[in-house]
């Protein structure tokens, strides 16, 4: 038994020798950029820099942690060179991270509109969402409700009815409606609905449409179907939407409407 515990052990002893050995032979074989690509893999990105500064991936994965919490300062100090490095690849993050998180839409739009120069005969989906889309929350967010209808409209024209992401009818509801063009925003707030029956903020948007109408009936059974669904609400942990909506303010419309 001793013996066989003592083999045991030497063919343990062996195999950890082996795997060192054999991990320093394979590390010492790689490029710097393999390394470095390596290392981004396993979220040591400063060594990653260090082993290839030019690796824009690791630059723009050291960043992610900053923009999360908030210090964009020092994560655009990074993102700023994943940018000057690989802009075709990075662009569209430092757009995203300027649009969602910043509400800089003017520098948001540079970012999107430089790479869509750069890809002509790509449709650009940054950090999965389609540019167009993106384009249209700027131009919402500076209240340029018209340029807003133009980019969504070219979002569905792009990604087809049946495909698009529902709240771009959602913007098209809320952009006409702040024009004043209350029936056609709850065509367009329809359209939502059409695909799914469970969009609050559609709902919410008929709601107040109708009630610029004078419909109230139409508005209290609208708002009472944004309350039932607000379950179902566009929201996010990191991120407060430009057209999130929040139970208080459905509440608070209803009593508007029932006083």
């Amino acid at each position: 038994m001793k013996k066989f515990f003592k083999y045991l052990l030497l063919f343990i002893v062996s195999i950890i020798l082996f795997l060192a050995i054999g991990s320093t032979i394979w590390w010492h074989l790689k490029s710097d950029m393999e390394k470095s690509d390596f290392l981004v893999a396993i979220h040591h990105y400063e060594k990653a820099i260090e082993y290839a500064p030019d690796n824009s991936d690791a630059w723009m994965e050291r960043s992610v942690s900053f923009n999360k919490g908030g210090d964009y300062s020092k994560g655009f100090e990074y993102l700023d060179k994943a940018v000057e490095l690989d802009p075709v690849k990075h662009l569209g993050y430092r757009g995203w991270i300027r649009l969602r998180k910043m509400r800089d839409y003017d520098k948001a739009l540079l970012d999107f509109d430089r790479l869509d120069n750069l890809t002509p005969n790509v449709t650009d989906a940054p950090w999965g969402e389609d540019i167009d889309f993106l384009r249209g929350e700027c131009y919402f967010g500076k209240k340029d409700y018209p340029k807003a209808i133009e980019m969504f409209n070219r979002n569905i024209k792009t990604q087809k009815e049946d495909w698009v992401d529902i709240h771009t009818f959602v913007y098209l509801g809320l952009c006409e409606y702040e024009l004043g063009n209350y029936e056609k925003a709850i065509t367009e707030f329809e359209r939502a609905l059409q695909q799914s029956e469970n969009v609050p903020e559609s709902h919410f948007g008929i709601a107040k449409a109708y009630q610029k109408l004078g419909d109230l009936e139409k508005a209290k059974a609208h708002i009472l179907k944004a309350e039932s669904n607000i379950a179902s609400k566009r929201d996010d942990y990191y991120n407060e939407y430009l057209n999130e909506i929040y139970l208080s303010e459905i509440v608070d419309f209803k009593r508007a409407l029932e006083n």
